[in-house]
């Protein structure tokens, strides 16, 4: 899974051993060389799909890790693209990523995604592969925050998998790294909160629908369908009135 490049199974295990925070800032420098960041095909996929509604002046990716998703948003932003995370490490790898963005200009600011520090500022949020860092019950905060940082009528939009079948090896590997995630966090403090199965399309739905946003999903047809004709994966869109 990982190439020579990557980190080693001592520095995975120090790495879940710490916080999330200390653990991402451990990661940081070879994070591009493991399966975490988000691949090249999703991105560009997501990319497709969000051009059918732009242009956005200003963009926010909601926990951007070394930044791969900050290329999406200077495609899809005329104006000013900004990171946020709260892994000063992960920031400082975005940060060398994008290093001269002049169009759009491109900034990166160090927060908890459960208490963003922006109201009204942005047409467009994403995030990718973030979401299983976050308790159901932090998710209504999230939500908020980013709903206060956009402007009336923008977009927050992240991709979404179909549940994986239960006769699936992938279904009984997220089983089995939650469960040992569990034991792991009611054994050793700190807790290292990363879940597969915490973020089902239903809650999500809901938690945005009370958060204020209204909710439409896009096949990302890239990625083709089950075979009972649904997509396995979805681009959600969440929109603020207005």
């Amino acid at each position: 899974m990982f190439t020579t490049e990557g980190p080693s199974l001592r520095e995975l295990t120090v790495q879940a051993l710490s916080s999330v925070e200390r653990g991402y800032d451990l990661l940081a420098p070879k994070f591009d060389h493991t399966p975490f960041r988000t691949p090249d095909r999703m991105l560009d996929s997501v990319a497709e799909a969000l051009s059918l509604l732009a242009p956005f002046d200003a963009g926010l990716d909601v926990c951007c890790g070394t930044g791969a998703g900050i290329g999406v948003l200077r495609q899809l932003c005329r104006e000013r693209v900004t990171g946020v995370d709260l892994s000063a490490g992960m920031l400082a790898g975005a940060r060398a990523a994008h290093a001269g963005a002049v169009t759009p200009a491109v900034d990166f600011v160090r927060a908890d995604a459960r208490a963003l520090p922006f109201a009204d500022a942005y047409d467009l949020a994403v995030s990718f592969g973030a979401f299983g860092h976050f308790l159901p019950g932090e998710r209504p905060a999230l939500f908020e925050g980013v709903h206060r940082a956009l402007r009336p009528g923008g977009v927050f939009a992240f991709p979404i998998g179909a549940p994986l079948p239960l006769s699936s090896a992938g279904y009984w590997a997220v089983l089995g790294f939650d469960a040992a995630m569990r034991v792991r966090n009611a054994v050793w403090r700190p807790p290292f909160v990363m879940y597969y199965r915490t973020f089902p399309l239903g809650g999500v739905r809901e938690d945005l629908v009370r958060a204020g946003f209204g909710v439409e999903l896009l096949p990302l047809e890239h990625f083709g369908r089950r075979p009972d004709g649904s997509p396995h994966w979805r681009l959600l869109v969440a929109r603020k009135a207005g």
